[in-house]
């Protein structure tokens, strides 16, 4: 236990001295405040957010690595990181979902696509194999130097295989790799005049192994090994430089019979999301979001209950939510999950907009509390701005965090870096901009089809983000970081810590203004901030 009320030490004396904390010393605040008291027992009637509260440290007795993070993202979805990408359109498609589950988390596959190419979306991530290019950029024959030459400098690669339908899956006719293109001065000149023929490629039939890959690629001194159905069309690519850099991922969220990565997708509550959710079960999705910035509705109430019938295995995320009295109606209609935020992410305005909603740390609490009678995990969606912040909506009871701000710059998010005073930046809205609205995310924040919508009321921004890097690094950052703050509060795993919250041991207190000024940077005349 990390916070005895007993602790022996080594005394001058003879023998051991046992020393006590009294309840006096307990009970006055000296050692922090339980939970229950800070949002049971409030009688100034307030509302906490992450920034609010702080943890009291605990008595460390195990190392880092030590630390257990794994959780539950739903009743029968377990994962050894607890973080998940939110479905928005600037945060989570297939290479954001890919990257999340290969280092224990999940992505979720934003609703702001057709149902075909959310359901390719989800295919994507389901086909993926660690160290096979499913999905590369291909030209056809016809196709030129310049697009090449556009190509490589886009995406800093020019091996590209060449396909008679110049898309994935068509019949492959060559290659063209940078030395096929270098002393070539002529950018109308097609393709088929300079590339390596298929007759003198090596190419992998569907199937290979990536062991047997890597001897195929060494044996022949190739950048880039083509993989072949019995049609002679191409699957997959295989390059040196990604097998060099290939690394195991030993946590990856896998489903344990398919050993497929797992993957989530969204939905909103209208009576056509019926048919979305029966293309993205086909497509082999484990779990689905029903996406509505207020969760309490009729309207998601009888789409829950319809996929529970219709889809007894799939996994169900409800929300969003706030408080108990919205969470009951949503676990009784079978909700596997529910989604906990309302107006709190860095681009969401609805608190301000429509009046409606609550501090992130109270709602995480309270919500965590009492769905945790039922047996239902919850996701504290929003408001995260550091590992101190996850660190904190784990400790008040939730089993993962959502994050849309805190991925959005990666290079594994959707859209293309630019650079604003000498910044690197990524576009980054919410799903109520008018932007994303008119893109389809409209149905999150009005959930029947009627005439009377036709007005549309923002209930969130666009904006920009900073340049974060790839995800291979920055989740290792944030599992760190979260590592440090449990060992540094005494807990060992995330289930101890949940005991410790609910049976009054963990301790926390409320920060002044001035208190959270003096628990961050100042008294500089200036410095750099470096995450890792």
């Amino acid at each position: 236990m990390s916070r005895p009320k007993k602790q022996k030490t080594n005394g001058q004396c003879n023998g051991d001295i046992e020393l006590e904390l009294g309840d006096e010393t307990l009970n006055s605040g000296a050692v922090g405040f339980t939970a229950s008291q800070l949002f049971i027992k409030n009688p100034a009637c307030v509302a906490y957010t992450y920034d609010d509260i702080i943890m009291m440290p605990g008595h460390i007795s195990f190392g880092l690595d030590d630390v257990d993070i794994s959780t539950k993202l739903t009743k029968k979805i377990s994962l050894k990181v607890p973080f998940v990408s939110s479905p928005m359109d600037t945060v989570t498609e297939h290479k954001m979902a890919i990257s999340m589950a290969l280092q224990g988390g999940i992505g979720i596959i934003h609703s702001n696509f057709t149902v075909d190419d959310q359901s390719a979306e989800v295919r994507k991530v389901k086909r993926f194999k660690n160290g096979f290019i499913t999905d590369p950029i291909c030209l056809s024959p016809d196709s030129t130097v310049g697009d090449v030459m556009a190509l490589k400098e886009r995406h800093g690669y020019s091996g590209i295989p060449i396909t008679k339908s110049g898309e994935m899956g068509g019949k492959l006719m060559g290659i063209v790799s940078n030395r096929d293109i270098t002393f070539v001065d002529d950018c109308a000149m097609k393709l088929k005049e300079i590339m390596t023929p298929r007759e003198k490629l090596s190419v992998a039939k569907q199937g290979v192994e990536l062991i047997e890959a890597n001897e195929i690629l060494k044996e022949t001194k190739k950048g880039k090994l083509p993989v072949v159905n019995d049609e002679d069309e191409l699957v997959a690519l295989i390059a040196r430089t990604d097998l060099l850099k290939n690394i195991e991922f030993s946590k990856a969220s896998k489903d344990a019979v398919t050993k497929q990565l797992l993957v989530g997708a969204a939905i909103g509550t209208r009576p056509e999301d019926r048919g979305r959710a029966k293309a993205l079960v086909e497509a082999g999705v484990d779990v689905i979001v029903v996406d509505s910035s207020q969760g309490d509705s009729v309207y998601q109430i009888r789409i829950i209950q319809h996929l529970k019938s219709s889809h007894p295995k799939l996994q169900v995320i409800a929300g969003n939510v706030v408080t108990p009295s919205q969470a009951i109606h949503l676990i009784q209609a079978g909700a596997d999950g529910l989604r906990v935020g309302m107006g709190i992410g860095s681009i969401c305005t609805t608190q301000e907009v429509c009046a409606v909603g609550r501090a992130q740390a109270s709602a995480v609490y309270h919500v965590a509390k009492f769905a945790r009678k039922y047996g239902v995990p919850i996701l504290a969606d929003g408001g995260i701005k550091s590992t101190g912040h996850i660190t904190k909506a784990l400790a008040l009871g939730a089993s993962c965090v959502m994050m849309g701000s805190m991925l959005a710059g990666t290079d594994e998010a959707p859209g293309e870096y630019f650079y604003q005073d000498g910044v690197r930046l990524k576009r980054y809205r919410g799903m109520g901009s008018i932007e994303a609205m008119s893109k389809g995310s409209e149905k999150r924040y009005v959930w029947e089809n009627s005439s009377a919508h036709s007005v549309k009321v923002a209930q969130g921004v666009s904006g920009a983000v900073q340049d974060k890097g790839t995800l291979l690094r920055y989740i290792p950052y944030l599992v760190q970081g979260v590592r440090h703050g449990m060992q540094d509060a005494g807990l060992k795993s995330l289930n101890q810590t949940w005991d410790e919250l609910y049976t009054d041991k963990l301790r926390f207190e409320i920060r002044s203004p001035a208190a959270q000024k003096e628990g961050g940077v100042h008294g500089l005349h200036s410095y750099q901030k470096r995450l890792f």
